[in-house]
């Protein structure tokens, strides 16, 4: 790879936002029929945090999941919970705080 190369593609990568990870990951997993991953950060705007200091709302820490797939078909919705917390690990243990899950089978 050349260097010039290596400079344009990197901000690329970078400007990868959780959100657009977690929707990648998850379709990568379970190829949904529907899929919406909300940031809901900003709804936690003025929430202490466990080292005391005051949240104020921004980045990419609570997320809302909807998703409906085929592979859930035949799941029970805690095992379908597991099978995205996995899928989702890295995310989960690097920053995200909270994430609700709507999971269904299609």
């Amino acid at each position: 790879m050349s260097f010039a190369r290596f400079i344009w593609d990197e901000p690329n990568k970078m400007s990868s936002t959780i959100k657009s990870e977690i929707e990648r990951k998850l379709t990568a997993a379970f190829s949904p029929q529907s899929l919406e991953v909300i940031n809901e950060s900003g709804r936690h705007k003025g929430h202490r945090r466990d080292n005391g200091e005051i949240y104020d709302g921004s980045g990419e820490t609570h997320f809302r999941l909807k998703i409906t797939s085929r592979s859930f078909d035949g799941m029970k919705l805690i095992d379908i919970h597991r099978a995205i917390n996995h899928v989702l690990k890295r995310e989960l243990d690097c920053g995200v705080h909270a994430m609700v899950i709507e999971a269904k089978a299609s």
